[in-house]
This record gives C-alpha cells, sequence and structure tokens, in this order.
C-alpha cells in the first residue's frame, strides 16, 4: 500500500478500510467545518461541545458501517437524574446531526473535565440502526460505563454483539481556534472473509491482539490533526500487514432535515382538534428543532380540512 499525499487539509470526510490477513476492519474519519455547524446551533459550554464533538466522530464511524445507503444510525445517551439528560445524534446518507440537552447550573459546579460518570450518572448508550430497503431494525443498549463515551462504545459492541472492538476519539482546537474532531473503528471479523472458514472472535485471539495494540498506539492529536490524509494514518498503523484494502470514503454534511414543508407535513397527521391545541391566539404553531435551534411557524389556515 503506497504513500498518498492528498490535501493539506482533510476534514470531513469518513475512510474504510480492511485488513485480511487479520480478519479485521474499520473506519476513520476526522470533521471540522461540518463540526462547528452543528456546534454554532447553541452557545454550549466547552465541556458539552467537547463530549458533542465525540459523539458526533462517533456517530460518523458507525454510521458508515451501514450498507442500505438510505438507512440512518441513531446514536442516544440517556438518563434521569444526570446533568445531561439526553444528547442525540444520528447519521444517514452522510448526513450528521446532534444535540444535547444539560443542567447548566450543574454543569458549572463540575470545572473543566468532568468524568463522563459526572455527567450522566447511571445513563445508558443506545445505538440504532434504519435500513430503509429492508424495513428492518436493529437497537443494542448498554449502560454508559467507563471512563469516556469510546470505552462505552467498545462496551456496547462486546455486549450487544460479542465481537471485539477499538474506539479511539481526538478533539482539538487549531491554533486558530478551529474545533477538530477525528476517531478510528476498528473491529474483528468474527467471519472472516468471504469464503473462507468461520473464525471465532474472541479478545484473546491473537490476530485481534495484534490490530489492537497496532491501533492503540495512534493518539488523539494524529486523529484530529487536519494535516495528515486519512489514509496516511492508517499506513502509519499497518504499514507491515502484508496487505490493507481501502474501502473508498464519504463526505459528511451537515444534514438538518428540519424544514417548513417537512413541519407541516408531520402535523397534518394530527387531528385538526389537536392542532388547534398546539396554536396560539393567532392561529401559528410554533414548532422548535431542537437539532438546528431554528422555529417555525405553521398557520392553521396552511392546513386543508379533509373532506368527511
Amino acid at each position: 500500500m503506497p504513500t498518498l499525499t492528498p490535501p493539506t487539509t482533510d476534514l470531513d470526510r469518513v475512510a474504510g478500510f480492511t485488513i485480511p490477513a487479520r480478519n479485521a476492519r474499520g473506519r476513520i474519519t476526522r470533521l471540522g467545518p461540518v463540526l462547528e455547524q452543528i456546534l454554532s446551533a447553541h452557545a454550549y459550554p466547552p465541556v458539552i461541545e467537547r463530549l458533542l464533538a465525540e459523539a458526533l466522530t462517533l456517530t460518523a464511524l458507525l454510521g458508515a458501517t451501514l450498507k442500505d445507503a438510505e438507512g440512518q444510525m441513531t446514536l442516544q445517551a440517556q438518563n434521569q437524574g444526570g446533568i445531561v439528560s439526553l444528547m442525540v445524534c444520528d447519521y444517514r446518507g452522510g448526513e450528521l446531526r446532534g444535540y444535547v440537552q444539560f443542567d447548566a447550573d450543574r454543569l458549572a459546579t463540575l470545572g473543566d473535565n468532568p468524568s463522563l460518570y459526572a455527567l450522566f450518572n447511571k445513563g445508558y448508550l443506545a445505538v440504532t440502526f434504519d435500513q430503509v430497503t429492508t424495513k428492518e431494525r436493529y437497537q443494542g443498549i448498554v449502560p454508559l460505563d467507563g471512563e469516556s463515551l469510546a470505552e462505552a462504545a467498545e462496551s456496547y459492541f462486546l455486549q450487544s454483539e460479542q465481537i471485539p472492538s477499538l474506539v479511539r476519539l481526538g478533539v482539538r482546537r487549531t491554533r486558530e481556534g478551529q474545533l477538530i474532531a477525528g476517531g478510528i473503528f476498528l473491529q474483528h471479523l468474527p467471519d472472516g472473509e468471504n469464503g473462507r472458514e468461520r473464525l471465532h472472535a474472541r479478545l484473546d485471539h491473537p490476530e485481534w491482539q495484534h490490530v489492537e495494540a497496532l491501533a492503540s498506539t495512534m493518539g488523539a492529536d494524529e486523529l484530529a490533526d487536519p494535516a495528515i490524509p486519512l489514509e496516511n494514518l492508517v499506513w502509519r498503523l499497518f504499514n507491515e500487514e502484508p496487505e490493507v484494502r481501502l474501502l473508498g470514503g464519504t463526505d459528511l454534511v451537515r444534514g438538518c432535515r428540519c424544514g417548513a414543508d417537512y413541519i407541516t407535513q408531520v402535523l397534518s397527521k394530527f387531528p385538526e382538534e389537536e392542532r388547534a391545541e398546539m396554536a396560539d391566539e393567532n392561529g401559528v404553531i410554533s414548532v422548535d428543532c431542537a437539532f438546528c435551534s431554528k422555529q417555525f411557524p405553521v398557520a392553521l389556515a396552511d392546513f386543508v380540512s379533509q373532506p368527511l
């Protein structure tokens, strides 16, 4: 695999790769302008900015594994009584969005680097894959254990799919003040490559231990360095392997799906009496989008009464 030298800023992209001899596959990503576009919709404090940046990076890594181009992957962290009451991110066809609900007063008492437990208390992580083509839906839920969101994600795959996985996430600000987030996601393939004998995936499998040890050397600063092309990071880690197959990449964009037409369509599914209760004295229903922090006014007069 030759050393690749594309652009000096490799951002808002996720790339896939496999290591056939080690029965492993992976995704690597880095977010820049898309991340700032999502964060700019809310005046998040630095702690929440970093948390959401990591969650969006993880969402890009997991969402890119979808084989259905129209499919959607949703990452949700929730709890009762925690400072962060809800965090939601989703991915669809390269589009990312996300937001966080939190108690600002309680957050201010935690300092600059609170633990995951301090933010979520006894929370849980839910990962949902919706396949549009086959109409299948798969959801796994695990406790938000560990010191980081990356550790919680590893626990999810180990508990829900029994697949050894490694997740590394990194967030940093450039000298110009731009927030950059990067991540790598690696899995042991229990079935091996197509046509090969089924393998038994386990944490102490020598092939997995070898790949995991190499990937663990990747630092957060490297993952979040826009000057290093993603493929070059893969080459740094696995240049001694006999073969590393690149699977191509997907460009990432901010993708909030709200809009006047969409919201009107959703509201039209409610009975006329319920829409009337939602409206103010001027006959207007105001709908807030939590993802992009915009308000969409819809007049009752815009709905056409259906004949009996």
